[in-house]
């Protein structure tokens, strides 16, 4: 059957591959194993009893409606809350710019459907988040990696490349950023870098896809403006998520664009799932109307700022001279950089047999570098874990230094 169903495969699929995280995931189910791996939210982190407020009330008063199709748009209400969320932070849209997705992967699957074909170029970030790369991958994009330096994508690099892309007729579709707490490097870009980065997108008349899943995760530092409040041509297209900022169950995130944009989306989605399920749009508008969620964020906030304050301090305690690390001003990831000549992957095996897991930093990297990488996440383990689990990645690394 294997030989059969490969000819039967479309083009896109035969190429796709397993995600490499998730593949990872399934060997840190040994409850002995402690995981950086995942980007696991804390479960206490979840408002369970919120939750079910908001859920009860919805069946208590339109039971039978939230259980019905719904528009492929979404719930007006849920989009009038998210313009109110934006506003809030400076950004003016109105409810004609946002569609909900069914999380914010699916935005990145539907930009992938909408603007790429196959052996289109797009522009992407070294390293860059995985999930985006396999969604523009599936339709056959193929990544073109500029390189980061500490204030995020280098823009002497980025037009350099794009000089290049040009002469060749070969300019990207779009250039693909996540500018506040990057994953998985932890990165926030300042202002000044934004308008650089969108002065050369205008320029080379590209669009800005700005993936943003954990901008409401700040713990310290200055609050950027986002691209799509710096742009004033069109250009920028939102991703967010409900995923780390209220539960990843509910499985819903939104798009922001020019509306323009959105009818693409909107006609985009109705071929993928008709609409984002009724029931769970209004249970988080009726959480967000509560004022629930700006309370609970805070509450979140302080949690993450205590864990990614120990995984810092236990990195100064246990890790040896020659290893660096990024220090995120919020989000849910950092990432390490071993000496060069080590190798994250043969690593990664030392590490499982003293129990302790992470990503893979090459697996970010579209070029094959980033060999001397990994990518942490502090948000879902103990502190107990955290301390443990990081000293027993130190001698792990000291055993092959």
């Amino acid at each position: 059957m294997s030989e059969k169903l490969e000819k039967r495969l479309s083009v896109n699929m035969a190429g796709a591959k397993k995600s490499a995280i998730r593949e990872i995931l399934k060997l840190t189910q040994n409850p002995e194993i402690i995981s950086f791996a995942g980007g696991l939210p804390a479960e206490a982190s979840f408002p369970v009893a919120d939750i079910k407020i908001c859920m009860n009330e919805i069946l208590d008063e339109v039971g039978t409606k939230a259980l019905q199709y719904g528009t492929t748009e979404g719930f007006d209400v849920l989009r009038e809350e998210l313009v109110k969320h934006y506003k809030s932070q400076g950004v003016d849209i109105s409810i004609e710019n946002i569609m909900i997705t069914t999380a914010s992967q699916q935005g990145l699957d539907l930009a992938g459907k909408i603007f790429i074909n196959p052996g289109d170029n797009v522009i992407v970030g070294l390293p860059s988040y995985l999930g985006g790369l396999s969604a523009f991958r599936s339709y056959g994009g193929q990544m073109v990696g500029i390189r980061f330096d500490e204030n995020g994508m280098d823009p002497v690099a980025l037009e350099k490349k794009l000089h290049e892309l040009s002469a060749l007729d070969k300019l990207p579709k779009f250039i693909y950023l996540i500018p506040d707490f990057q994953n998985p490097a932890g990165i926030t870009y300042p202002e000044s870098r934004r308008i650089e980065l969108l002065k050369i997108a205008e320029k080379y008349d590209l669009l800005v896809i700005e993936d943003s899943p954990y901008r409401e995760l700040r713990f310290d530092g200055k609050e950027q403006k986002m691209l799509y409040q710096l742009d004033n041509s069109g250009r920028v297209i939102i991703l967010g998520t409900f995923s780390k900022i209220l539960a990843p169950g509910f499985r819903m995130g939104w798009v922001i664009a020019d509306k323009e944009i959105i009818d693409k989306f909107v006609t985009a989605k109705q071929a993928t799932d008709l609409c984002t399920p009724a029931i769970l749009q209004m249970a988080v508008a009726r959480y967000m109307q509560k004022g629930f969620l700006l309370k609970n964020l805070s509450n979140t906030i302080d949690m993450y700022r205590e864990k990614r304050d120990l995984m810092l301090n236990c990195f100064r305690e246990f890790m040896p001279e020659g290893i660096t690390w990024t220090e995120p001003e919020g989000g849910l990831f950092l990432f390490l950089n071993l000496p060069e000549y080590m190798n994250a992957e043969e690593l990664f095996h030392v590490a499982i047999k003293n129990k302790v897991a992470f990503v893979i930093g090459q697996v970010f990297h579209c070029d094959g570098s980033g060999t001397n990488t990994m990518r942490l996440n502090f948000s879902f383990p103990t502190h107990e874990q955290i301390r443990e689990g990081v000293k027993r990645l130190a001698d792990s690394i000291k055993s092959m230094l």
